[in-house]
């Protein structure tokens, strides 16, 4: 993962059951996070900014790759359009310049 930024764009991983893609998430970021390597940041967008809001379990996981330096990031248009500025309790509010300028100088790996 190292040298990779991953974007979140989904508060789920595939498509199918709600609670099923929740779990499998929250799953993928346990295991991430206890990897040596680590990505240089999560930027999450769409409706992955619901990741970084304490009704989901995957935000102990981003605080937990936030303590590792890990940058996680949210899209500010996102959550401004959610509503969620007075929820995130993970995560930093950012704008699509600076994922761009991530995407410039790291892969990018897609989760939805």
């Amino acid at each position: 993962m190292k040298n990779k930024v991953i974007l979140l764009a989904s508060d789920q991983l595939g498509k199918g059951e709600k609670e099923l893609g929740e779990g499998i998430l929250e799953t993928f970021f346990t295991i991430l996070k206890q990897k040596e390597e680590l990505p240089a940041a999560v930027f999450c967008m769409n409706r992955g900014v619901f990741t970084l809001t304490e009704s989901s379990l995957v935000s102990l996981q981003l605080k937990d790759l936030e303590e590792k330096k890990v940058e996680v990031l949210a899209c500010k248009t996102c959550v401004d359009y959610y509503e969620l500025n007075e929820k995130l309790t993970a995560g930093q509010i950012s704008g699509m310049d600076q994922f761009i300028e991530l995407a410039s100088k790291y892969e990018v790996i897609t989760l939805s």
